[in-house]
């Protein structure tokens, strides 16, 4: 399925959520709207509001609401990524030069504080605070993952445990968050919603592994350099499987180099071919397959639709994307 079939369901109502996102985003003062234009001109493949209409329309009809929720997701989330690039020093993200890297750090963050205000006005104004309540979960759990792996990537001792527990707040947080809104939009059902952050967490632990594996250079068009998470001193799962495998030589060498030679192209390699070779990958792909499966499973509890077959659809692709 590629992500245009997957489109199909909601393919009228991601068009006219694309219209309202973008007068959401809307400014009297110049150059907040042309930095604005900026952002939305270079928007990826909208897999997050895509997760937010489909749960919803699985559930029920699309209404006012799920609009709501897909631009307050999407408002916070690129907040969030503005807000990141400041702090990372970064100059692109996706290919485009960065918001920081064209206006400089101050206007960036006021960019990022302008997006953050529109999302809380956006549902303030409709009294949707349980949207607010839920996406707000996520923008916490965001901020703490980061933090959380910034702390033990000075130490050195992610475990495997706290590598899933990062991985949960700074990526899976959030899909749980498309998905929640999503059916929060159509539904009261307590039940009903909190399953459906379940699957959103199961599918963001999936889908966050799948892109700790290209790092490996299991793809030729993934948007960064192959070993940049280690170049970052960040342990993900190849790399902490292996250390827990091999010998506290070869452990203590790896910390080594990653502490004093992480920026050593050839170094680098050596430690990518080591966990190759150590089956830190197959391992990976697995525990990825593992999450996959529990979002199915989670989802064999709700109704069969052209909505539920293209949101399996949405889970397969995460695990199955090239980039």
């Amino acid at each position: 399925m590629t992500v245009e079939d997957i489109k199909e369901p909601v393919k009228e109502e991601m068009a006219l959520f694309e219209k309202k996102f973008k007068a959401a985003m809307k400014s009297d003062v110049a150059l907040l709207d042309k930095i604005t234009h900026y952002i939305i001109k270079r928007k990826g493949k909208q897999l997050r509001p895509l997760f937010v209409f489909l749960s919803a329309k699985m559930l029920g009809a699309v209404n006012e609401g799920t609009y709501i929720a897909a631009s307050l997701i999407e408002l916070l989330h690129t907040a969030t990524l503005v807000h990141d690039d400041v702090v990372d020093d970064a100059s692109e993200r996706r290919g485009f030069l960065s918001i920081n890297a064209l206006w400089k750090n101050k206007i960036a963050v006021l960019v990022g504080d302008f997006l953050l205000s529109q999302g809380l006005l956006l549902t303030t104004s409709k009294n949707r605070i349980d949207l607010l309540h839920i996406v707000s979960k996520a923008v916490k759990a965001m901020s703490e993952g980061e933090l959380l792996q910034m702390e033990k990537s000075r130490k050195m001792d992610i475990t495997e445990n706290i590598y899933y527990k990062i991985i949960e707040q700074k990526t899976a947080s959030l899909v749980a968050a498309c998905c929640g809104t999503g059916a929060c939009s159509v539904t009261d059902d307590k039940k009903i919603i909190s399953a459906m952050e379940n699957v959103g967490i199961y599918v963001g632990m999936a889908f966050q592994i799948k892109d700790d594996i290209f790092d490996y250079g299991f793809s030729n068009d993934i948007g960064k350099p192959t070993g940049i998470d280690i170049k970052e001193r960040k342990l993900t799962l190849p790399l902490i499987h292996v250390m827990n495998k091999v010998n506290k030589k070869q452990k203590r060498l790896i910390i080594n180099t990653i502490k004093k030679e992480n920026q050593d192209p050839k170094k680098i390699k050596e430690i990518v071919s080591m966990v190759i070779e150590e089956g830190g990958i197959s391992y990976a792909e697995n525990k990825m397959h593992h999450y996959k499966n529990l979002a199915l499973k989670e989802l064999e509890n709700f109704p069969e639709s052209s909505s539920k077959k293209a949101f399996i659809g949405l889970i397969n692709y995460s695990i199955n994307r090239k980039k």
